[in-house]
């Protein structure tokens, strides 16, 4: 007879508004005493989620979790990761607190019905859902996030990220990086491993494709963080010289406003910190250095009354040069040799004219940056302008730290700089300030090369090289995956429309 009861409150759904609010609440309230109506049960509660009456479809997606048990867990995952679609807030966080609820009582399960959504439920419940992941999972306790259910994660995801479009990745990327697991060395150079793949270093590179290069721009972004002493960054390092370098001027990005020479180059040189053991260590600092070269002047002529014969001065582009001397610099170590065993004697005169013409410059423009920052302190630094001569000084500093080591005989490459977009260690702060309390003296005078002139002379100081975008760069940064594999990254096949349940 209560069989006959039950039954009589699941034809509720048929009902008026009061009865399907009856329903809503006494479906769940006695389900578990019908197991043999479960399915009956379920399909009736969906139906009051999909009601037309808004505070019905609330109180059924509220009762949901107590659907959730044993073998019904994953579907109620399901549908629930299904219900993110609802544009109604309020009924988008009953959806969201119902899944945290159930992740509590199964967090494997749960991850099943979002997981299984992600790769085949409609575009925008996969979006919600990927969002839900990247923002709630950090939030559940250690006793919910084991180590197991850490591991099905990462299976799941990979699954995920064979088809996924740039800015899919880097949630995903955010998602896995924050894993309890995944924070040990082996943990990363999982990680790194994943983002190698999905850079896909093993193609030809095409430079004149936007999607290939961003593509490109938004892996490496993602794997920087990642390196360290002892996750290596040489797979990428090695693509970067090989690939990237030799095609700097042709490249081409879709997003607006970007420096995507500089931003190479920005990521080349944070990564070659961490560079590891190089198979062609020598072919690789040659191109570096030939990179190095283009963005390093010669001297103007000299008429022969000492004026200059009517050429225009070289524009010297600091911010280049900082990313590949630091560059040039950390692979040096590995090579030292490379500038007086390599390169002929003739070369190195070359190379050293330029390091000299270019300190000269570098002095003029630091005693100017420094006057007009003389005496300004808080609030007086904060405007724009001041921003960026503040830049503008680390960036002419560091180059003078390391113009200076290469001066030395042999070529020195033993200080340390802290990129002028990075943050300064505290370590190195003191280095820091002892650097530029020397910063006005000369490269040595026997190293020098080239004719002896005034440096005011020979030298004015660049206008407008600085811009904002020389300022800290976000990782974040998105957008420009378009063409290519169908969506971006890549379009997934048909997926089934509506509801699925």
């Amino acid at each position: 007879q209560h069989k006959d009861a039950y039954q009589v409150i699941l034809d509720g759904v048929k009902g008026g508004a009061k009865e399907k609010r009856l329903a809503a609440q006494f479906i769940p309230k006695f389900f578990k005493h019908f197991p043999e109506l479960a399915d009956s049960a379920i399909n009736a509660q969906l139906d009051l989620c999909e009601d037309e009456d808004v505070s019905i479809r609330r109180q059924a997606i509220k009762e949901l979790p107590q659907f959730a048990t044993g073998d019904n867990l994953p579907r109620v995952a399901d549908i629930l990761t299904q219900l993110l679609q609802s544009d109604d807030s309020a009924e988008f966080n009953l959806v969201n607190n119902a899944l945290l609820s159930i992740f509590k009582m199964d967090a494997k399960g749960t991850l099943g019905g979002l997981f299984s959504q992600i790769l085949q439920g409609e575009d925008i419940v996969r979006e919600r859902a990927i969002k839900f992941l990247s923002t709630k999972l950090k939030t559940l306790p250690e006793e919910v996030m084991t180590k197991e259910v850490e591991e099905f994660i990462l299976t799941e995801s990979k699954k995920v990220l064979e088809d996924v479009t740039g800015e899919e990745f880097v949630l995903f990327m955010k998602i896995l990086s924050g894993l309890k697991s995944l924070q040990t060395v082996s943990g990363r150079q999982q990680l790194v491993e994943l983002v190698a793949e999905q850079a896909d270093l093993e193609q030809t590179f095409n430079p004149s494709d936007t999607d290939c290069v961003d593509r490109l721009l938004q892996c490496t972004r993602q794997a920087v963080p990642l390196f360290s002493k002892n996750v290596h960054s040489t797979k990428f390092v090695t693509y970067f010289c090989e690939h990237v370098l030799p095609n700097l001027s042709s490249l081409t990005t879709l997003v607006e406003g970007l420096d995507i020479q500089l931003e190479v180059l920005k990521l080349l040189a944070e990564m070659s910190s961490f560079c590891g053991d190089m198979e062609k260590l020598e072919s690789n600092l040659k191109k570096l250095f030939d990179k190095l070269l283009e963005y390093m002047p010669l001297p103007p002529e000299e008429a022969e009354n000492g004026e200059n014969a009517g050429n225009e001065e070289p524009k010297l582009q600091f911010s280049y040069v900082e990313c590949l001397l630091y560059s040039f610099h950390q692979l040096g170590r590995k090579l030292p040799d490379f500038l007086t065993a390599k390169l002929n004697a003739e070369k190195l005169k070359d190379f050293k004219i330029r390091l000299q013409y270019f300190a000269r410059g570098l002095q003029v423009y630091i005693r100017q940056l420094r006057l007009a920052l003389q005496g300004k302190t808080g609030e007086a630094l904060k405007t724009e302008e001041n921003k960026i001569k503040v830049v503008a000084l680390k960036i002419t500093n560091n180059i003078n730290v390391l113009i200076k080591d290469l001066f030395h005989i042999p070529p020195s490459y033993k200080s340390t700089v802290t990129l002028s977009w990075k943050p300064v260690q505290k370590a190195e702060a003191s280095q820091k300030r002892a650097s530029e309390d020397t910063t006005s003296s000369s490269p040595p005078k026997k190293a020098s090369a080239g004719p002896k002139r005034d440096a005011r002379q020979i030298y004015n100081p660049p206008s407008g090289k600085y811009s904002s975008n020389l300022g800290s760069f976000s990782y974040e940064q998105r957008g420009g995956f378009r063409g290519g594999r169908g969506r971006g990254w890549g379009g997934r096949g048909n997926r089934s429309r509506g509801r699925i349940y």
